[in-house]
């Protein structure tokens, strides 16, 4: 049979008490709908259907790049009743897998099991068993063992409360059965709802086979309802990629202090030291190093670089060998080098540092070209925004800037060149050559401070 996914994603989400709809709430810097989706095409689909509902606009625009069916539940009257909105989309002949928006972390391993788990007219079910099951519905068995019915906290009584067997709500089933058994569910229950969990007794009254898969790790059908949730499911993730990154022999200083919001991925021996924060895509070559309280979005670091501590990078490339920081920032588009090093209080925006250059102090380059072997002395700046239009800098190989100049844009400095301490560079410098721009020191004998005036 072919997969047809039905995520089901029209929850307000009101113990979150955000404006924002529940399925875009964060987890790892992505939204929770974003995780479900992303595993659910792992599966290798015919085609995946989103139910949305609430704030639906906002959801349909954060993944218009995505490949999926949008099924709009305008009255959220249940999940038996969204999941109806889907089915005149989906072959009889499919079979279909259930999931839930605000269910993130189920993995690809669990999923196809469930799905290798489903036979033809029958039924599968994912269950976990939970120390405190409370707010699950609780799987109802008969006497032999097998699966009767699902019952929902709400309705349950305090005998069937008990149990800590509970319905994840994730299950596969062929389109064709399940559309008939839909079709039968009222909505005689506490809540006036249309439950897809009551397709079970449907199930068990045919006398289709109702099969249980339990989950090893409960912790992958956490369902995210507020905002303790969502920080539990924030750890259990943390946990899952620092024991991915231990198991690739990555050396984590606390592997409960890192943060991967995104993609990883790292060469040999590299280490990483507490509180580093990692968005987007980050490649991390052999040999890496970064230091503590660092935050790297969408960067690739060569082998054998050393992030010091407290550096914030944001689409960069780093070359081999290179330094940077502490305290240094690296906007998008910066590029350095091998070999390069960039140092504490420098600002790098839109700029290639040569193999070898050094912005070692307190300096900001931006729209700038450096060659080889250049030195930047502390305190300098590129002036390179003359307030409506962005101009470049060049600066040749071998040159040296002295402390606390300013290169006003555009300007090319040639190779070889040194510009000394001080001055304010609007011309081109020749090559190999010092070139000075300082006003007359003058002293003005007698002169005194102004004096506070008494009150």
């Amino acid at each position: 049979m072919d997969l047809s996914v039905v995520i089901l994603s029209a929850g307000q989400g009101k113990r979150m008490r955000s404006e924002l709809p529940k399925v875009l709430q964060l987890l790892a810097g992505r939204p929770l709908l974003a995780h479900v989706l992303d595993v659910a095409k792992e599966l290798s689909p015919r085609a995946i259907h989103v139910v949305y509902g609430h704030g639906g606009d906002r959801v349909r625009e954060e993944f218009a790049n995505r490949d999926v069916s949008w099924v709009l539940q305008a009255e959220q009257l249940g999940t038996a009743h969204a999941v109806r909105q889907a089915m005149p989309s989906i072959d009889p002949d499919d079979l279909v897998l259930m999931l839930y928006g605000d269910v993130p972390l189920a993995t690809a391993g669990t999923l196809r099991a469930l799905v290798d788990a489903a036979a033809p007219g029958g039924l599968v079910l994912l269950t976990a068993r939970l120390s405190d099951p409370t707010g699950y519905g609780r799987i109802i068995r008969d006497g032999a063992g097998e699966v009767a019915a699902i019952v929902e906290e709400g309705d349950a009584d305090q005998e069937q409360r008990r149990i800590r067997e509970i319905n994840t709500g994730l299950m596969a089933c062929q389109a064709g059965t399940l559309a008939g058994w839909l079709d039968r569910v009222d909505a005689k229950n506490a809540q006036r709802e249309f439950y897809l969990t009551d397709v079970v007794a449907c199930a068990v009254a045919d006398g289709a086979p109702v099969t249980a898969l339990t989950v090893d790790a409960a912790d992958e059908v956490l369902g995210i309802n507020d905002r303790r949730q969502l920080a539990e499911a924030e750890r259990i993730y943390r946990a899952r990629v620092s024991d991915e990154l231990l198991d690739h022999g990555v050396t984590l200083a606390d592997p409960h202090r890192i943060d991967v919001r995104g993609s990883l991925s790292c060469g040999r021996d590299v280490f990483i030291d507490i509180n580093v924060v990692f968005e987007g895509e980050v490649r991390l070559g052999d040999g890496v190093r970064v230091g503590p309280n660092t935050v790297i979005r969408d960067c690739e670091i060569g082998a054998g670089s050393t992030i010091h501590p407290s550096c914030v990078l944001e689409s960069s490339s780093i070359g081999k060998g290179c330094e940077v920081g502490p305290f240094a920032r690296l906007r998008p588009q910066a590029e350095l080098a091998d070999t390069a090093k960039v140092g504490n209080f420098v600002e790098i925006k839109k700029s290639q540092i040569g193999t070898g250059s050094k912005v070692n102090h307190l300096t900001y380059i931006g729209d700038t070209t450096i060659g080889e072997r250049v030195n930047v002395g502390a305190g300098t700046i590129t002036c390179n925004y003359d307030g409506a239009n962005k101009h470049r800098t060049i600066i040749g190989d071998g040159a040296f800037i002295g402390s606390g100049v300013e290169l006003v844009a555009p300007v090319e400095i040639g190779a070889g060149a040194t510009i000394g301490a001080g001055s304010t560079i609007s011309k081109f410098a020749p090559p190999g050559e010092l070139m000075l721009e300082r006003s007359k020191q003058v002293v003005v004998r007698g002169w005194k401070r102004p004096v506070k005036k008494s009150e």
